[in-house]
C-alpha cells in the first residue's frame, strides 16, 4: 500500500506541475509531453490496485468482491 501512496502524491505533484504549465500558457508540446507522463502513472497505479485487489480476492475466494470489482473495470 505504501507503494501506491507513493507513486499517487508523486502524480498528484505532476497535476499541480500540469496546472501550473497551463497558468503559464507553456508550450503545447511540453504540456501535452507532461499530461501523458502523469496519466501513464495513474494508469500504472491503477494496475497495481486492480492488481492488489484481485489478489487480496482471489486468495479469500471471495467471489461477490471478485463480482463487484470486475464489474467496476468494465464500466466505460
Amino acid at each position: 500500500m505504501d507503494d501506491i501512496v507513493t507513486r499517487l502524491k508523486k502524480v498528484n505533484g505532476q497535476i499541480q506541475g500540469l496546472v501550473k504549465m497551463i497558468e503559464r500558457r507553456e508550450q503545447c508540446e511540453k504540456v501535452i509531453v507532461q499530461f501523458q507522463a502523469a496519466k501513464a502513472a495513474l494508469d500504472k497505479t491503477y494496475s497495481l490496485v486492480l492488481n492488489n485487489s484481485l489478489k487480496e480476492c482471489l486468495s479469500e475466494r471471495d467471489s461477490e468482491n471478485m463480482d463487484r470489482i470486475l464489474k467496476l473495470i468494465s464500466k466505460k
